[in-house]
């Protein structure tokens, strides 16, 4: 046999149908999971034009913007030396106790304790301790403890720490 006895079949074209059929399919999907989630049927409440809420009076916003029975006590700015690291290293370091109305000045009285167990527990922290991630959130639940140890529990809210910086 030759070459030229050799016929060349025609090439089919492939179908289009799954492209369009895929088009459509994921065109209905998407407006169905927009549906979806816009009416509130999945990921929380309903949009603003599906279900309006009715107006609140002028005593249900006063009642809502009620403030909650706390005071802030701030703590003077704390300058630390650290240890380890091999040069010398500090920790600058502000913070505020978050605690209630009644016991501010309680707390304001015995607030130089509460200083001297910071700088205690502070002056003991080695800057391999400062490098992890979750350092500060661990610090300031040890400095909450520490804070509602010397104060009491019932005195003590939160602490808010301002500045947490190491140079």
């Amino acid at each position: 046999m030759s070459d030229a006895e050799i016929e060349e079949e025609p090439v089919k074209k492939k179908s289009k149908l799954p492209l369009i059929l895929g088009v459509v399919l994921a065109l209905a999907g998407g407006g169905g999971g927009f549906y979806a989630v816009s009416s509130g049927m999945i990921l929380g409440p309903p949009s603003d034009g599906a279900k309006a809420e009715k107006p609140k009076s002028e005593e249900e916003l006063a009642a809502a913007m009620v403030l909650p029975d706390v005071a802030f006590v701030p703590l003077d700015p704390m300058v630390i030396s650290l240890q380890g690291g091999g040069g010398a290293r500090h920790l600058r370091f502000t913070a505020q106790l978050e605690v209630p109305i009644a016991a501010k000045p309680d707390v304001e009285l015995l607030l130089p304790r509460v200083v001297d167990v910071f700088n205690s527990y502070l002056r003991a922290v080695e800057v391999a301790d400062l490098e992890q991630p979750t350092a500060l959130l661990r610090f300031r639940s040890h400095l909450l403890r520490r804070a509602q140890l010397v104060l009491g529990d019932e005195r003590v809210n939160n602490l808010l720490v301002m500045e947490f910086v190491v140079n």
